[in-house]
């Protein structure tokens, strides 16, 4: 008798990561028959609580060590930076994400990997649980929409396709939830930093690269009221130069205080290379008044920018 399947998403859990591997272990679980466990690689930010606290959902146990023998599934990820260094120790048995291949994984058999250009991972994962044919809970599609809305910046993204529209629209029906309504809860409890360190602000929505010959930790503080963010980026900065000597696995943190409403980004440097980095990538004088007029998305905009 296997023990369930272990399914998790990248470190430093976001909401899409998180609901995804709630999904998909409830599909696992009940539609599959083959009992799954959803699991987080850390803690949640004030978004994801909020989500699965409205739609009444329990919050995944944090991964514990891996060993032999384990099964996993991986979600929202497919990048061997983001994953647990003891992931050899399991044998993967699929991954489904919505981010570009990075490579680096190895497995000793086939396995199913689905990868699609779409704006989020729980809009992919709508799509394989065939919900004509099986009816999703209220809750369950109540915190998938909630994955859309939060990668997509409630369709502000670039990376926002027509069918993960139309899939948000199916779920908002499923789960009886007024799409705007349901954004401005999610945007407003992102917004909520005053609780929070320096370094979680560095860290709460952050992912590491090879760019160039540097590994960049690239983070971002999605926020209706970038003002609060701003007013710290003097500590923001000091913060961002402790990382960078306290961890060997990072050259530079590029932090962004991405204004949702307003559909820009501002830049906190703290380095000269950082500033020379984001020089080269945006093609303009990069200063601490510096605003990127119409980036929002790291994924398809940030992250290609650096990367040419």
């Amino acid at each position: 008798m296997h023990e369930p399947i272990k399914i998790f998403g990248h470190k430093v859990p976001d909401t899409d990561a998180t609901v995804s591997a709630i999904a998909y272990a409830w599909y696992y679980t009940h539609i599959n028959e083959q009992p799954a466990t959803p699991y987080i690689l850390g803690e949640l930010n004030n978004e994801t609580r909020y989500v699965l606290d409205h739609f009444g959902v329990a919050t995944p146990a944090i991964l514990g060590e891996l060993s032999e023998g384990d099964r996993v599934v991986i979600v929202d990820t497919n990048n061997m930076h983001e994953l647990p260094s003891d992931m050899h120790q399991a044998e993967l048995i699929e991954i489904i994400d919505h981010h570009k291949l990075t490579g680096g994984i190895e497995t000793s058999t086939p396995i199913t990997i689905t990868l699609r250009p779409m704006a989020s991972t729980a809009s992919l994962i709508y799509t394989l649980l065939n919900p004509e044919l099986h009816e999703i809970p209220r809750e369950i599609a109540g915190i998938m929409l909630a994955g859309i809305l939060s990668d997509t910046l409630e369709f502000r993204s670039p990376t926002t396709t027509d069918e993960d529209r139309a899939i948000a629209e199916s779920l908002a029906q499923i789960a009886d939830t007024d799409i705007h309504t349901l954004a401005e809860g999610m945007f407003a409890a992102k917004s909520d930093i005053s609780s929070l360190s320096v370094e979680d602000l560095i860290m709460m929505d952050s992912k590491v690269f090879d760019i160039k010959g540097k590994k960049l930790r690239v983070s971002v503080i999605e926020t209706m009221s970038p003002a609060g963010a701003l007013a710290q980026t003097d500590a923001i900065k000091s913060g961002i130069a402790s990382h960078v000597s306290e961890h060997d696995d990072v050259d530079e943190v590029l932090l962004f205080v991405i204004d949702i409403l307003n559909e820009q980004a501002t830049p906190i440097i703290a380095t000269d290379t950082a500033r020379e980095i984001l020089h080269h990538a945006f093609e303009q004088e990069i200063n601490d008044d510096t605003i990127l007029k119409g980036v929002v998305s790291r994924k398809k905009q940030i992250i290609p920018r650096l990367e040419a």
